[in-house]
């Protein structure tokens, strides 16, 4: 099929590689424009664009889709470059910018988005994070035919996946990436064949997975121990839950929940025990046990080698 792409990360870059590989024509690629990053803070081409340009396609880069935007003389040129492409369908994985209509019924068949959620649940920006936060036993992937709405389209394929103790948004992503690129791989062939159902969504458990804002990373020890973990894996590695060691930053990596605490015996933050195996901190309820810490500048460590360069004390407060 004569296919336009728009990604950006690494997300949508696995699934351009499976398209890619699938034999598919990939006629156009949209991805955001280079960012400054690094600690030089050079401009650095998305993973999408370093993907595309292996494979000799020319990716364009507009600021903004929108023609009455604030970027108008990108609109219009990503427009022109769309439109002559008389692509059969877009597949659209974690770009960033949003689709005006004009974009959605450019493609003969209309756009198709991957999405990391089992929808109508976690809607939105940042669908692993929010599924680990909030104990979700399961997560998966819903291949969507994209409309004007906020992930309102109607499901196309759908698989979910379970969300082990020992996960992390990091390992879900790369589990939620592959699982992705197959099934819209399997999407397009179903289109070809004539043989792909459109499922509108469930109107009932609508939940929206809001983008992930930094101060949320900062650990609040009067929440449940496993509240706390949970936030841990769920910001690991982006942008990494963090705590307050004599006025420094301390990141947790990992964490689990340890034995339960008696009303009243302890003040929230206090480290209860220090061992190299973990360190006990008293949540609200529960003792948290830090297994993996990063203080600034240094590097991740585990407790046992953590301790060997920072010495800790009972009675000691975090955050």
């Amino acid at each position: 099929m004569k296919l336009v792409f728009a990604g950006t990360p690494e997300f949508a870059a696995v699934a351009l590689r499976a398209l890619i590989a699938a034999g598919h024509e990939l006629v156009l690629v949209l991805t955001q424009p280079d960012r400054p990053g690094g600690r030089g803070l050079k401009l650095q081409a998305s993973p999408v664009k370093q993907l595309a340009l292996q494979h000799g396609i020319t990716p364009v880069q507009p600021r903004s889709l929108r023609l009455d935007g604030r970027y108008p003389e990108d609109a219009h040129a990503a427009q022109t470059a769309l439109l002559a492409t008389q692509a059969d369908a877009m597949v659209v994985a974690a770009y960033g910018l949003i689709l005006p209509t004009w974009v959605l019924e450019a493609p003969r068949h209309g756009c198709f988005n991957i999405h990391a959620s089992l929808l109508p649940r976690w809607r939105g920006a940042a669908p692993i994070h929010r599924a680990m936060e909030a104990g979700d036993a399961q997560t998966g992937v819903t291949i969507m035919q994209m409309d004007a709405g906020l992930d309102t389209g109607d499901m196309l394929l759908r698989q979910s996946v379970a969300i082990g103790e020992a996960d992390t948004t990091g390992t879900l992503h790369d589990t939620l990436a592959q699982l992705g690129a197959t099934l819209m791989v399997q999407a397009l062939a179903q289109l070809q064949q004539g043989r792909l159902t459109r499922v509108p969504q469930d109107a009932q458990g609508v939940t929206y997975a809001a983008k992930i804002d930094k101060h949320e990373a900062l650990i609040n020890w009067s929440d449940s121990a496993a509240a706390i973990v949970r936030r841990v894996r769920a910001f690991n590695p982006q942008p990494g839950a963090s705590t307050l060691l004599d006025g420094g930053a301390l990141k947790i990596w990992v964490a689990r929940v340890g034995e339960v605490l008696a009303s009243g015996s302890h003040v929230c933050g206090e480290i209860m025990a220090i061992a190299p195996d973990g360190i006990a901190v008293a949540a609200m309820d529960s003792i948290v046990i830090l297994t993996e810490l990063q203080r600034a500048g240094g590097k991740r460590l585990s407790a046992a080698d953590f301790l060997r360069g920072c010495a800790l004390r009972v009675g000691q407060q975090l955050g």
